[in-house]
């Protein structure tokens, strides 16, 4: 009993950072997709994120820490899952019971953290070097140009595109999951799950959109 219940514990908290995450994902695809709409509002809603002080020093240390406890619980719960499959791989038939997304779950996983990584390079490390290294005035208007030259290259914007490719296979599994996880199955079920499809593509189709946009707006006309 006590093994099961600490599964269903883990399976719970694995659920829960998910949808901490897909939250803070939605916040970011509008910040982000207000560069291509208004360059002004999006270096005003940058500088507030970035000087705030609740959300540097309150909010973003939560969200790094649900970052990386989401991605510790998933390799624990999928090596555990390996576990349990090699015991009864005469009833486990791959495709034929899953779907490619749930299968590999670990690997987009990876691929979003490395993404992670990446895109921590290109704007949370040149932010902190701004504001505690080589101190500056801060300045309002610099986030629109340094997100601009950060999709100048294209095998920078080549990356970024595969890596949110592989987030709709993520969410397109691990959105829905989260809730049956957390066992809201009632009425409203199958809107759920629609809305969890939706928005598994159109977040990352819109970070997407966002890359090309820049690229693309920066070549000789």
């Amino acid at each position: 009993m006590g093994i099961v219940s600490s599964s269903i514990a883990r399976k719970v908290a694995m659920a829960l950072s998910g949808l901490f995450l897909v939250v803070f994902l939605a916040q970011h695809f509008t910040i982000n997709f207000s560069s291509v709409v208004s360059p002004d509002t999006f270096n005003e809603w940058s500088h507030f994120m970035g000087t705030n002080g609740l959300v540097q020093f309150a909010l973003q240390p939560v969200l790094i820490l649900g970052i990386i406890f989401h991605f510790v619980m998933g390799i624990i719960l999928e090596i555990k899952n390996n576990r349990a499959r090699v015991h009864s791989y005469k009833k486990y038939r791959g495709s034929a019971n899953s779907s490619w997304a749930s299968r590999n779950m670990i690997i987009s996983g990876l691929v979003i953290l490395a993404f992670l990584g990446l895109h921590f390079y290109d704007f949370w490390v040149p932010e902190i070097i701004y504001k505690y290294v080589d101190v500056n005035e801060a300045m309002e208007s610099r986030y629109y140009p340094e997100l601009v030259h950060k999709f100048e290259s294209p095998v920078r914007v080549g990356l970024y595109c595969l890596a949110f490719v592989l987030l709709i296979f993520h969410l397109w599994h691990g959105f829905a999951s989260s809730f049956q996880t957390m066992g809201w199955n009632n009425k409203y079920s199958k809107a759920i799950k629609g809305f969890t499809k939706f928005y598994a593509v159109a977040i990352p189709v819109g970070f997407i959109f966002i890359a090309l946009y820049h690229h693309f707006n920066q070549l000789p006309h």
